[in-house]
């Protein structure tokens, strides 16, 4: 199997997996404040969220998606051209890592650890890219 063979792979995998859940528990939180059928027949999406943690949960998994377009080009890349090392895993893994940690600390309204968090994130995908460029 492909995720057997490549951890880098793996990883992405996993935060794309991640990522695609993010919805459930700010979606929830308007089911159960709102009722589903007020909560299911706003086709403009603008029916505000009662919980503060609830909209910080969007925004987290807005965030979350806007990385995983830098993040999954970048781990693909480096597939394809033969680039894996234990080093690229292991960003990647980390990766993965800081954007559960960014996620669960920006909905419990935490600052300063979600800006470290974010930061390491991005440092993850700087070594990335340097190994693209053959520059690790």
């Amino acid at each position: 199997m492909l995720l057997q063979q490549s951890p880098t792979l793996f990883w992405l995998v996993m935060t794309i997996a991640f990522t695609g859940i993010l919805w459930v528990p700010y979606i929830f939180e308007l089911l159960v404040h709102h009722g589903p059928i007020q909560a299911l027949r706003d086709p403009n999406g603008v029916i505000a969220h009662a919980a503060v943690w609830a909209q910080r949960s969007k925004r987290a998994h807005y965030n979350a998606i806007e990385n995983l377009a830098l993040f999954a080009p970048l781990v693909i890349l480096i597939h394809i051209s033969k680039l894996e090392t234990p080093l690229t895993a292991t960003a990647a893994m980390a990766y993965f890592g800081f954007r559960v940690g960014h996620y669960l600390v920006y909905t419990m309204g935490i600052p300063f650890i979600r800006t470290i968090l974010f930061l390491a994130g991005f440092g993850c995908q700087a070594i990335l890219t340097l190994r693209l460029f053959g520059m690790l």
